[in-house]
């Protein structure tokens, strides 16, 4: 069972492969801990939330559970998909709470070797990158790690400086 980091509340992994569940945005293959996904979601309806950041998609009705849904093509900076295509939301478990990221595409759960998952570089400010944790050139494709932590905590900053401008 991974140990939680209280500082970044996302799993830390002390063993030397890491499970992940796989996904498609935007045509780019991103993971995140296979242990943070509560469930998987497909074509479910998303209410809106007037004023909401830009990334926000709105709020799910989970079983009486209210869900904000987070959709990863705004959110890394990303054109947004067209209308008429079908996503899937995918539920991570954040310190008891529970949120949806709105991705394109479910690819499967693999696990990875940790050795061979490089630390990104690049200004870590900016939004598109300050969520990825590490990445690894795969096969075919390259896989970015992300972390829905640090997700949602530039989502709240964001949405503060917007609130104390006006």
């Amino acid at each position: 069972m991974p140990q939680t980091d209280p500082l970044t509340t996302t799993a830390v992994n002390t063993s030397s492969t890491r499970r992940c569940c796989t996904f498609v945005v935007a045509g780019r293959c991103f993971a995140v801990d296979a242990d943070l996904v509560a469930e998987v979601l497909q074509a479910t309806r998303i209410n809106m939330v007037p004023l909401a950041a830009p990334a926000i998609a709105g709020l799910l009705n989970l079983r009486g559970r209210i869900v904000p849904v987070i959709d990863l093509r705004i959110r890394l900076g990303f054109s947004p998909a067209p209308p008429d295509v079908r996503r899937i939301n995918l539920i991570v478990d954040i310190d008891n709470e529970w949120y949806s990221l709105l991705v394109d595409d479910l690819l499967d759960v693999v696990t990875f070797d940790n050795s061979r998952i490089e630390q990104p570089t690049g200004e870590r400010t900016n939004p598109s990158l300050d969520a990825v944790t590490g990445v690894l050139a795969d096969r075919d494709l390259l896989v970015h790690f992300l972390a829905p932590a640090h997700i949602l905590q530039s989502l709240v900053i964001t949405r503060a400086r917007g609130l104390s401008v006006g």
